[in-house]
């Protein structure tokens, strides 16, 4: 997504920090490094079934890909319409879900073939894509968060996500990790990790300085990406254009993945 910063993120953002009630942050330590396409103008992630999938943006170069975790390399990939904007992925009930940016339209695949399959509409914009197994769950820009049926792309609830008493808005990717909700927020190396009932925030994970200082000079080359592997207990998170993906493991100071998969 390529916009104009919002001045009340900025300022919502400074006032929650001053605040003595906000969420705990929370440290990392990088277990691993991978290779990642640093043209890959990344917009969704998603970990299943033993493979790594990815959305990726702009118009013209958008499309949904499997890639091979070790190399970076991309195994498959169906390209978007040239006026189709890539955003938020899924994987769900054997179909990957792909939202769009302003068009409104989600397309499914097969994983294993990346054939496409129903398409869907929705109001207003798409930004990230996740699900807690029964739910398709989105982001649009806002501080707002909606769950979907996956079969109707109807929406049964809506959250506000706030830090204390402030809403946190500008959510962008998303994903599921054993009950809470992990955001990237556009334009901030932080992610937020949000309880999916109330939409509070319950910590803020601080990725500053996790991609080396000139491994990219694009402004828009913004951390964004966030995937979990249930199976073996691996986050992995990247970024637009970044020339790599991490595998992090936090540390005490925000809810951490459970070692034992739900």
């Amino acid at each position: 997504m390529i916009r104009a910063v919002r001045a009340t993120l900025i300022v919502g953002l400074v006032l929650a920090a001053c605040r003595g009630d906000r969420a705990r942050s929370a440290r990392y330590d990088v277990t691993a490094r991978y290779p990642h396409d640093p043209a890959a103008y990344t917009e969704g992630l998603v970990w299943g079934d033993g493979a790594l999938y990815e959305s990726t943006g702009l118009n013209a170069q958008s499309d949904v890909r499997r890639v091979d975790l070790k190399t970076g390399r991309v195994l498959a990939s169906r390209a978007l319409a040239a006026n189709r904007f890539g955003e938020g992925l899924t994987l769900l009930h054997g179909r990957l879900f792909q939202l769009t940016w302003k068009d409104g339209v989600a397309y499914t695949y097969d994983p294993a073939t990346l054939t496409p399959g129903d398409s869907f509409h929705y109001a207003g914009e798409g930004w990230g894509l996740t699900t807690d197994g029964h739910s398709l769950i989105l982001s649009d820009g806002s501080n707002r968060i909606r769950f979907l049926d996956p079969d109707s792309f109807h929406v049964t609830k809506t959250i506000a996500v706030v830090d204390g008493n402030l809403p946190v808005n500008e959510l962008n990717e998303l994903e599921y990790v054993n009950g809470e909700i992990y955001a990237n927020i556009w334009h901030d190396n932080r992610i937020v990790t949000i309880d999916p009932q109330t939409g509070h925030i319950n910590g803020w994970i601080d990725l500053t300085g996790l991609l080396p200082p000139g491994d990219v000079q694009d402004e828009e080359a913004v951390l964004n990406g966030i995937a979990y592997d249930q199976i073996g207990n691996r986050l992995f998170v990247t970024g637009k254009l970044w020339p790599r993906l991490f595998e992090i493991k936090l540390k005490p100071g925000v809810k951490a993945p459970d070692t034992k998969p739900q």
